[in-house]
């Protein structure tokens, strides 16, 4: 078994480093590494982005947003929470059961005091409070699975951040199945233990008293996954133009009067914009529909296209900040 230390707390640059493994490593043997990121929303790799987060406050409260390879849910990570990635060879994936991966960490935390068990497919749970969400990716014959442990996160935030702010979405994308959720460090033996601490200890146990090889990151290695940061997973295509197909239905009444919107969106882009309102307008709101229409489904793009019109002509007393919180929840 192979240990890699990610040191970097950006998401980009860790899930590139997934994918470069995944795709470019003969994995001879096991490949373990665990990592952390400032705070990110991860959503899966078949879901709608726009579906799964609270646009509004993701973008106030600066949380970076990246899609994995792997399916399954959206989760919130900050530093309280702490990533783990197997990299295996597999001869027959037929045969794989996911809890070659999970029991060895449900071992590790009873080992350091958390009554962890298995819950369902692919969850770790103590007192039936979830704390652990895992997912796989196949490739040719190699997997990569990984998961997340909340050792000491904000709940608060990862309620707010993963609560959608939209009257009605459609789409086929994959939607997440909201658990409740706990920290692990409650239920430690040495509830002062800070996470690098539990980070060494996990690591431990699952190496579980062999030698911890660690295999360092060459020049060539780092370069390659920098330019997977760069060509997509810093990038808005990957992270929300990826998104299956949807429709958006949203309202807001306002001291100026009603505003309706629908809006279908294809990798993205506004493919059909209507704007809908109970109040007279001086001037054809068909002409900021026109303008909207291929546009990126972007807070910057939107709202600087709505700024070229003199507002008050099209929607009375309603200013362009109460509109944004109609186009973008």
């Amino acid at each position: 078994m192979k240990y890699i230390d990610s040191h970097s707390l950006d998401p980009y640059f860790n899930l590139a480093l997934e994918e470069y493994i995944l795709k470019n490593f003969d994995i001879d043997e096991e490949i373990i590494f665990l990592w952390q990121n400032t705070p990110t929303i991860v959503v899966g790799h078949n879901q709608n982005t726009i579906e799964e987060i609270n646009l509004p406050f993701v973008n106030e409260h600066k949380i970076k947003v990246v899609r994995r390879l792997s399916g399954g849910g959206a989760v919130y990570q900050d530093l309280g929470n702490l990533n783990f990635t197997f990299l295996i060879h597999l001869e027959n994936p037929i045969n794989l059961d996911i809890k070659e991966f999970t029991l060895p960490v449900v071992k590790a935390l009873n080992q350091l005091g958390a009554a962890a068990e298995l819950s369902g497919r692919n969850d770790i749970t103590i007192e039936g409070k979830k704390i652990s969400g895992n997912a796989q990716r196949l490739f040719q014959n190699k997997l990569l699975h990984h998961g997340t442990l909340l050792f000491d996160s904000d709940l608060e935030v990862i309620t707010k951040a993963l609560q959608v702010g939209f009257d009605k979405i459609q789409s086929k994308g994959i939607k997440s199945v909201r658990s409740r959720v706990t920290n692990i460090k409650p239920y430690l033996n040495n509830k002062q233990m800070n996470i690098t601490e539990f980070k060494e200890s996990i690591l431990k146990e699952l190496f579980q008293g062999r030698e911890i090889k660690h295999y360092p990151l060459g020049e060539y290695d780092l370069e390659q996954i920098n330019k997977l940061v760069e060509e997509k997973y810093s990038r808005w295509e990957w992270n929300f133009g990826y998104s299956p197909p949807y429709t958006i239905k949203n309202s807001r009444r306002f001291s100026g009067g009603k505003v309706e919107l629908l809006l279908d969106v294809e990798k993205g882009r506004i493919k059909n914009c209507q704007i809908f309102r109970d109040f007279l307008s001086l001037c054809d709101i068909s002409e900021i529909e026109d303008a909207l229409k291929d546009q990126q489904y972007q807070s910057e793009v939107i709202k600087e296209i709505l700024a070229k019109f003199d507002l008050k002509y099209y929607f009375g007393d309603i200013s362009l900040a109460e509109l944004m919180t109609v186009f973008m929840g």
